[in-house]
């Protein structure tokens, strides 16, 4: 018998690795073709900059006892998970994507290693990560075992440790009960495919083994629940492709990681004003609405706004953008959706974006148009007191620069919660001149201050609305720069140009000016 050669060993290893293939698998492909799923490497694939993917741990094999008779690598090929590092838009990114045809995709003692092995790599290298999140938690075949399962892992740990660090994006292509929902959690951008993807601590099974409860997937976790009820991800897209593609926007608008240089873009100055139509879109009349959308789209550079969270709390509008080629967010009142009001989960919404943009370096522009937060017994069942300091927090707490602009209303805590005036040390504080700026709707301010003297006049409603005549005179936008509470009175078509001609002179951060303590106490 001839001595094996080197060729002839490579030769080998290669037989082994074409097993992986999809070709290879013709049968599982067929059976999540069924599903209507794509496999977890044609999602990869997809994903990445063609010819970049180098695998890791593509020659792992589940031990073999537990996972049924036949050959541990044809059962349970690469442990389920496909790991490896590549590039997006010629950006390196290290990217893991969960095989469903692998028992379910759930997460096995190797397969779980590997995606540690992921986050290690990203931390390490201060790349962003992607998930690609299809199937379920612990493999039960492997768990139920003390030996293995006592010593747990360090995942959770990792996942904090990169948080903030590096950007993180899940996108959750199919069953994502249990682990793959907890990897979400931690993620700066969740993704479902609505009709596909579900999210939640535990799957149907369970929680019928559990509880009783008989429930199906769709509606104990689908992107009408997680999506656009509860926020827990942040776009519900149409397809796999159109999912893919949001990870890809999503990353270009960050850097690689919280110490790594700005994505810019060449943008020629100076910058020329807004075109005239911006003047159209919103009424001076604080009794009509209008989609601020429209106003944010005009002010970013074109076709570059971003919305994350669409969906969930409406009333808040959170968007990554460009400013002059700069990755920037911009956090709004949308005067359509409870006329801007703000509620508890607005609040939610608002603080994790001042939390992303500040974590990534992004500066932030605050568009307030805001009569102020919800009130009433519903108001304060949605734990509103807890909730709404979570967005004067994170303001409290963000080091990059901010402009805040009132196109209309200003009212009471609203406008502190949006950084108006001086609350939130702003760059610049700027008005429109349809601003109103005061403690709270001058109609409310007149009926709980005013109304034993107007109902002791003559006409108490003529009374009542000269009064309120005579305050609106008071709340105006010049009225606001003669008490030097703005900087400016600025024409809206110039906005543009000025929050840019800000950004390009100040520092990307500024100098941490809490108290020498450890940490803050984040609300509830």
């Amino acid at each position: 018998m001839a001595e094996k050669t080197l060729r002839d060993l490579i030769d080998g290893i290669e037989t082994v690795r074409a097993t992986l293939t999809d070709d290879s698998r013709a049968a599982a492909i067929e059976r999540l073709a069924r599903r209507g799923k794509l496999s977890a490497r044609t999602r990869l694939d997809r994903l990445v900059d063609p010819g970049t993917f180098d695998e890791i741990g593509g020659l792992v094999a589940a031990e073999e006892d537990g996972i049924g008779a036949g050959p541990a690598r044809t059962l349970s090929p690469a442990d389920g998970v496909v790991v490896g590092t590549a590039r997006i838009d010629g950006r390196p990114v290290v990217v893991f994507s969960q095989d469903f045809s692998v028992f379910g995709g759930s997460i096995g003692r190797l397969g779980s290693a590997k995606i540690q092995r992921a986050l290690g790599l990203a931390i390490g290298r201060g790349l962003p990560l992607i998930m690609i999140l299809d199937g379920g938690g612990h493999r039960i075949q492997d768990g139920q075992d003390a030996r293995h399962f006592a010593n747990a892992n360090a995942t959770f740990h990792n996942f904090a440790r990169a948080s903030g660090w590096v950007p993180m994006v899940a996108l959750m292509l199919g069953a994502g009960f249990a682990g793959p929902t907890n990897y979400a959690g931690t993620a700066d951008c969740v993704v479902m495919v609505r009709g596909l993807s579900t999210m939640g601590i535990a799957g149907p099974a369970l929680v019928k083994a559990a509880t009783g409860e008989d429930v199906d997937g769709m509606e104990l976790g689908g992107t009408d629940i997680q999506v656009d009820q509860q926020g827990i991800a942040d776009l519900g897209v149409a397809s796999e492709d159109e999912a893919l593609a949001a990870a890809r926007r999503f990353l270009s608008y960050l850097p690689s990681n919280a110490r790594a240089a700005q994505q810019l873009v060449d943008h020629p100055r100076p910058i020329a004003p807004i075109d005239d139509s911006l003047l159209d879109l919103v009424p001076v009349s604080t009794r009509k609405a209008y989609d601020v959308r429209k106003v944010l789209a005009l002010v970013a550079d074109p076709g570059s706004l971003f919305e994350l969270k669409p969906t969930f709390a409406p009333n808040m509008v959170t968007a990554l953008a460009r400013l002059g080629g700069r990755p920037v967010g911009f956090i709004a009142n949308q005067a359509l959706r409870l006329g801007g009001m703000i509620n508890a989960n607005a609040c939610d919404k608002g603080a994790h974006f001042i939390a992303l943009c500040d974590a990534f370096g992004l500066p932030l522009v605050s568009f307030i148009d805001v009569p102020g937060f919800s009130i009433g017994s519903s108001a304060e069942r949605t734990g509103l007191g807890r909730r709404s300091a979570k967005l004067v927090f994170e303001w409290g707490h963000a080091s990059v620069p901010r402009v805040s602009i009132v196109l209309r209303k200003g009212y009471g805590l609203g406008y502190f919660a949006m950084a108006g005036g001086r609350s939130f040390a702003a760059d610049a504080s700027f008005a429109w001149p349809s601003a109103e700026i005061c403690a709270m709707s001058i109609e409310g301010a007149i009926d709980v201050a005013f109304r034993k003297e107007y109902e002791a006049a003559p006409d108490p409603m003529a009374h009542r609305q000269a009064m309120i005549a005579e305050t609106r005179a008071r709340i105006g936008a010049l009225r606001g720069a003669e008490g030097f509470g703005i900087d400016d009175v600025i024409d809206p078509r110039d906005t543009r140009r000025r929050v840019i001609e800000i950004f390009d002179s100040v520092q990307p951060r500024r100098p941490n000016d809490h108290p020498p303590k450890y940490r803050s106490i984040a609300p509830i």
